[in-house]
């Protein structure tokens, strides 16, 4: 194992990996609302100014490299944005314990340590 840069860096990856542990469920994506326009002629959505019909509530993921719409009812909605939000919060985790470890290898090596994320201070 690298050099912890002392025990500041040691403590700093603990508290990394306690945050990652207490997340919980995660789910890749987001909730994006959607307005659309309809193909019938007459209809509102084609007024000057439209109408749009919706909104309609979609999660949009990634499954297999191909991204996946899926239109969800707000219940779902409303029970799928925590999990996300615990995705993204494990993605600048791991980013961050990443920058860690190069910064704890760059100054084993005397090496230039690149920027990266913030510890940020919300869990």
């Amino acid at each position: 194992m690298v050099d912890a840069g002392g025990m500041n860096g040691e403590r700093e990856r603990r508290a990394i990996l306690a945050d990652i542990a207490a997340l919980g469920p995660t789910l890749p994506g987001c909730i994006i609302e959607r307005r659309t326009r309809c193909q019938t002629s007459g209809c509102r959505c084609r007024a000057e100014p439209p109408e749009l019909h919706g909104p309609y509530l979609t999660w949009t993921h990634r499954e297999n490299g191909r991204q996946v719409t899926r239109t969800v009812d707000p219940e779902l909605a409303e029970r799928l944005r925590p999990l996300i939000d615990n995705d993204r919060r494990l993605r600048q985790l791991v980013a961050e314990l990443e920058l860690l470890t190069v910064t704890e290898i760059a100054a084993e090596r005397s090496l230039p340590v690149p920027p990266g994320p913030k510890r940020s201070k919300n869990a």
